[in-house]
């Protein structure tokens, strides 16, 4: 069978397969993927096939914090091959400035993940992991 690279056009089906059968396991409402997110399965070549995406969605339907699977809740490898043509400093400046945000988020809510999040306009959830992510927590 041919690399999932080279049938991306299963990929959204399978995607979709994964969504459903981890939603089922985790007991977890969720019930799809943005067009953002699935855009970005969609742009990236898996070189781990068919386990690494379902390893990507299964983490997905566990981390995720709303009914939909958003860029936010891939793991950040995916994310950085989103844009193939960006420029090679692309993705470290927009980590920094992601990691300029929340420190100066956190620092104004003094430390209050919850509040910071309400100012960020993202769940608790998905700001700890950015933390975590973005090796935040030894700098705080």
């Amino acid at each position: 069978m041919p690399p999932l690279r080279e049938r991306r056009e299963d990929i959204p089906l399978l995607a979709a397969f994964f969504v459903a059968e981890y939603s089922k396991q985790c007991k977890r409402r969720v019930t799809g993927i943005s067009a953002e997110a699935r855009r970005m399965l969609c742009a990236y070549d898996w070189p781990g096939n068919v386990r690494q995406l379902e390893n990507a969605i299964e983490r997905a339907v566990v981390l995720g914090a709303t009914e939909l699977i958003t860029p936010e809740d891939l793991p950040e490898v995916i994310e950085s091959e989103a844009i193939p043509d960006a420029p090679a400093g692309y993705f470290e400046t927009i980590r920094e400035a992601k990691r300029q945000l929340i420190t100066k988020t956190l620092r104004q809510t003094g430390g209050n993940f919850t509040e910071a999040a309400k100012l960020l306009g993202m769940h608790p959830n998905n700001l700890h992991r950015l933390v975590t992510n973005l090796k935040l927590r030894e700098t705080r």
